[in-house]
C-alpha cells in the first residue's frame, strides 16, 4: 500500500482520445442502444462527483472512435481536442497499430510520446494506459511480447513528459475470462469498472479500500470440449471477421462519428453505477 496521495489537482475539462478501449468497448450502456460507457465515463462520473463537493465545475468530452490506428488519432481527434481548452487528457493508442504483422514499434512510440509532448505544453496533464498482460488468454497470448515492448515504452514516455501512468499490465484482477467481453478484445463491464478504479488511484482521487485489483472468486474451469468449442466459435465470430476487415482495408469504426465531441457536464458517480 502506498502513502496517502497529496491532494489531487481539480481538474475541470476532461478530455478522451483514442480507440475502441476510450470509446468504452464493449461496456454497453443501458440508456443507448450500440453505444458504450467504458472506463472513461465512469473516470469522469467520478471526477465531476468530486468537483461537486469541492464547488468546481466539470465537463468532459469522448472523441474516441473504435478502430483508430495511431495516425487516423492523431490526425482527427488531437488538434479537436486542444481546440476543448482540456486541463486532462487520456490519451490511449498505437493499440491496433501494433496487433499488425509488419509495424515498427519504435515509430508507434515515437508518435505518441510526440502528442504527449503536444498536449502538455498546453499545461494538461495526461493519463497513459500500458497495455494489459494476455499471457494467460488462450490464441490471444500470440501478441503478449508485442503487449510486453508496448508496455515498457510507455514506462519510459511517462517518466519523460510526466504523464500519468495507468498501469493494467500488473493487475491481476484483469487475467480473468469474465473481465474481457465475447470477443477477448474489450473489456467487460465489469473489466471497465476496475480500470476506471485503477485510473482514479493513479489520479491520486483517495479510497478506502483498494479492493478492485483482488481476483474474482475462481470459477468452475471449462473442460476440454468445452474450452475448445469456446475457441471455435471465437474464431468462427470474432477473430475472421477481423480478419476480413483487414484484409479489405476496412475499419470497425468506418463512419462512426466520437460519442461526446464537446466538453459537458456527466451524470454523477452513483447514477452511472444504478443506470449501468
Amino acid at each position: 500500500m502506498r502513502p496517502e496521495p497529496a491532494r489531487p489537482r481539480v481538474w475541470e475539462r476532461f478530455v478522451a482520445i483514442g480507440d475502441s478501449f476510450t470509446e468504452g468497448m464493449v461496456d454497453a450502456d443501458p440508456r443507448q442502444d450500440d453505444e458504450y460507457l467504458g472506463w472513461a465515463d465512469r473516470v469522469a462520473a467520478a471526477l465531476a462527483a468530486r468537483n461537486e463537493r469541492e464547488g468546481a465545475e466539470f465537463g468532459y468530452a469522448n472523441l474516441a472512435i473504435r478502430g483508430r490506428l495511431i495516425d487516423a488519432i492523431l490526425q482527427e481527434q488531437l488538434d479537436a481536442a486542444l481546440a476543448l481548452r482540456p486541463d486532462l487528457v487520456s490519451f490511449s493508442a498505437g493499440g491496433n497499430d501494433v496487433l499488425r504483422p509488419r509495424v515498427s514499434m519504435d515509430a508507434v512510440m515515437d508518435k505518441l510520446e510526440a502528442g504527449v509532448e503536444r498536449i502538455r505544453a498546453t499545461g494538461a496533464d495526461v493519463l497513459l494506459f500500458t497495455a494489459p498482460n494476455v499471457a494467460w488468454a488462450p490464441l490471444v497470448n500470440r501478441v503478449h511480447p508485442r503487449m510486453v515492448e508496448y508496455t515498457a515504452e510507455l514506462w519510459a514516455i511517462g517518466q519523460r513528459t510526466g504523464a500519468f501512468v495507468v498501469d493494467i499490465y500488473t493487475m491481476r484482477s484483469l487475467r480473468d475470462p469474465r473481465m474481457w467481453g465475447e470477443d477477448r478484445i474489450h473489456f467487460s463491464s465489469e473489466g471497465h469498472a476496475r480500470i476506471a478504479a485503477q485510473a482514479l488511484w493513479t489520479l491520486g482521487l483517495p479510497f478506502e479500500v483498494r479492493d478492485w485489483v483482488e481476483p474474482l472468486e475462481e470459477a468452475e474451469p471449462l473442460g476440454r470440449f468445452e474450452s475448445l468449442q469456446a475457441d471455435r466459435e471465437w474464431v468462427a465470430s470474432h477473430l475472421r471477421p477481423w480478419i476480413r476487415r483487414r484484409l479489405r482495408g476496412e475499419s470497425s469504426g468506418d463512419e462512426r462519428h466520437a460519442k461526446r465531441p464537446e466538453v459537458r457536464p456527466v451524470l454523477l458517480a452513483s447514477e452511472v453505477d444504478d443506470e449501468a
